[in-house]
């Protein structure tokens, strides 16, 4: 806002924006997530030790068996400075006898969206240590 003085001279004064004054974005893993092949998963809420459990329904599978919801077991590395933390979760699949292990970092990006980053390791049964070099993918 500007204001005119009996001097003529010209005096500023700003008023504070709320929107600019918020806390800097933070990436909350708690809620539910989507991937681009269309698996999703719901983590509940994460505890004071950064411990989390939740389901996950995958979109894919190589197994013949008919896909069906799985439990997830993490955990949150403490928040980082900048809030996108790291974590790491398991799931052990209902339908199949295999397990898959997540890890990877919350991220918000420049539009204010969380993202999740992962990479993953699944190893399925099987009959024994000859076959052991094709149990991971």
């Amino acid at each position: 806002r500007a204001a005119r003085c009996p001097t003529g001279l010209l005096l500023l004064y700003f008023v504070p924006v709320p929107s600019l004054m918020m806390p800097p974005l933070q990436c909350i893993l708690t809620g539910f997530w989507i991937n681009d092949l269309g698996s999703n998963m719901t983590i509940d809420l994460v505890n004071d030790k950064g411990e989390f459990s939740g389901s996950y329904h995958t979109a894919v599978t190589a197994s013949g068996n008919e896909i069906k919801i799985s439990p997830l077991q993490g955990s949150q590395h403490p928040k980082n400075k900048n809030n996108q933390p790291t974590f790491g979760f398991t799931v052990n699949w209902s339908f199949s006898d295999s397990t898959t292990v997540f890890t990877g970092q919350c991220f918000v990006d420049d539009d204010g969206k969380e993202i999740l980053r992962t990479t993953w390791l699944l190893r399925d049964e099987v009959s024994g240590l000859e076959d052991d070099w094709k149990a991971t993918r």
